[in-house]
């Protein structure tokens, strides 16, 4: 028998599944909804969405680069264990690559898949961040993706003007184990500074530096904290002797990006 809406919404507040799947359990029982909610607790629906509260602080990271465009799909889940399972790996896979080939958004249409391995993994599976780059015309573009445990965790991508593929991949390296939150400097945000330059000054009075000094020590700290988070600003990883600016010389860095586990 025909179904409206409203069922579709009474059956999830009763199971707790999703509305799709209240949907599909509806139209396999024909409208039935004692029998619908029966069909959800066969197939693991219900139960699923009781894991909804859980931290899916675990999983892999899928990365993608075919010439020109590069991806990286974050799939989030609760254990180590079902982070190294194939089919888990797998679907980080295809999801990098299908991302590639069309846009951030495609990801929407793999719901089924992501639910239907919840039920099978019995975890909660979700997609964290998803990025995707595709360099302009001379542009290079490369990437490096660390991998432990079988599967990717520390994903790198760098668009680079005016450089190679292997400068552009000693960058993403960089990246990778030194994990910059900006590009430059003037990329931190003014607050951001403000907040720095006060807590350096209230460090150093506390430290009993001369006040006429404190100019002085607060700007050679905040030269630190640069060197910390701004990319162009740090030592290179493989050389500290000169910063990623100088490593750089006329090339660019366009932008970069980094998704990692945890």
């Amino acid at each position: 028998m025909p179904f409206t809406a409203k069922d579709v919404q009474a059956l999830r507040q009763v199971t707790g599944a999703g509305m799709m799947d209240a949907k599909r359990a509806l139209e396999a029982s024909d409208g039935d909804a004692e029998v619908a909610a029966q069909w959800l607790r066969e197939k693991g629906l219900a139960a699923a969405a009781k894991r909804d509260d859980r931290e899916s602080s675990q999983g892999a990271v899928a990365l993608f680069v075919d010439g020109n465009v590069g991806s990286i799909v974050e799939l989030k889940c609760e254990t180590d264990f079902v982070a190294q399972s194939e089919h888990f790996k797998k679907l980080a896979a295809d999801l990098a690559a299908l991302v590639a080939h069309h846009d951030e958004k495609v990801v929407e249409q793999r719901a089924k898949e992501i639910e239907d391995l919840r039920i099978t993994l019995k975890e909660k599976i979700e997609v964290g961040d998803v990025v995707r780059f595709e360099a302009a015309d001379g542009d290079v573009l490369d990437s490096y993706l660390h991998v432990q445990g079988g599967r990717g965790v520390n994903a790198v991508l760098v668009e680079l003007q005016g450089g190679s593929a292997q400068l552009a991949h000693d960058i993403a390296v960089h990246v990778a184990f030194a994990r910059p939150r900006y590009l430059s400097k003037d990329d931190v945000p003014a607050d951001v500074v403000e907040h720095e330059r006060q807590t350096f000054e209230a460090i150093s009075r506390n430290e009993g530096k001369p006040e006429k000094a404190l100019p002085k020590i607060v700007e050679g700290r905040l030269g630190g904290f640069f060197k910390d988070v701004a990319l162009l600003e740090q030592p290179y990883a493989k050389d500290d002797k000169q910063t990623i600016s100088q490593l750089l010389g006329r090339a660019r860095i366009v932008r970069y990006a980094q998704v990692e586990i945890g």
